[in-house]
């Protein structure tokens, strides 16, 4: 049968806030207003991720997952990166940006480094393509390696204060990107999750 769009946006969103709510413990409010904004970016990163000339089967259990090639993850990966930063910020005065970038000594931080390269490339050939799927391929394995890096190095705890920045610096584009390739989507991310 025909599902209404109003319908898989509240069946969406009520999965959302269920996730939401088993995990932290917000208020009904904020878990509601987060899971409009991440409801709405599983949607639209369910239908975008896939090739138009292909069809897929809807599930809003693998839709709605915080983990695999899902609107969710790639938003709780950047909203991880904010809480990186924001850690960061509280606890320094040294403002990190893009010159404190320094060359990889880890396999995880090269192998962002040089997905990040591709950023142009990816952006550029999906435009000549048509293919937003492409974007969220992209952004889909810049996640996954970002999760890599974040799991083998200690970004905060690290004690070289040139290392550190370096790797706050690695993490400050790593969020522009995904930011700039989910709104090219249309996709918004929260500031919690």
């Amino acid at each position: 049968g025909v599902v209404r769009l109003e319908t898989v946006i509240k069946d969406i969103e009520d999965a959302v806030f269920a996730k939401i709510k088993e995990s932290r413990d917000v208020s009904d409010e904020e878990a509601r207003n987060t899971a409009k904004i991440v409801g709405l970016a599983a949607i639209k990163y369910a239908d975008l991720s896939n090739q138009a000339s292909k069809e897929y089967i809807f599930d809003i259990e693998r839709f709605t997952s915080f983990e695999g090639n899902t609107g969710p993850y790639i938003l709780y990966t950047i909203v991880r990166i904010k809480s990186i930063l924001a850690k960061y910020e509280e606890s320094s005065d040294v403002k990190v940006d893009y010159s404190y970038l320094k060359p990889a000594i880890h396999e995880s931080e090269k192998a962002l480094g040089l997905e990040l390269s591709k950023f142009n490339y990816v952006l550029n050939n999906a435009w000549k393509e048509i293919a937003p799927h492409r974007i969220c391929q992209y952004i889909y394995s810049l996640s996954n390696l970002f999760n890599s890096f974040y799991h083998e190095v200690k970004i905060l705890s690290e004690e070289d204060k040139e290392r550190k920045l370096s790797y706050l610096a690695l993490i400050l584009l790593t969020k522009s990107v995904l930011e700039d390739c989910i709104d090219i989507l249309a996709i918004k991310a929260p500031e919690r999750m």
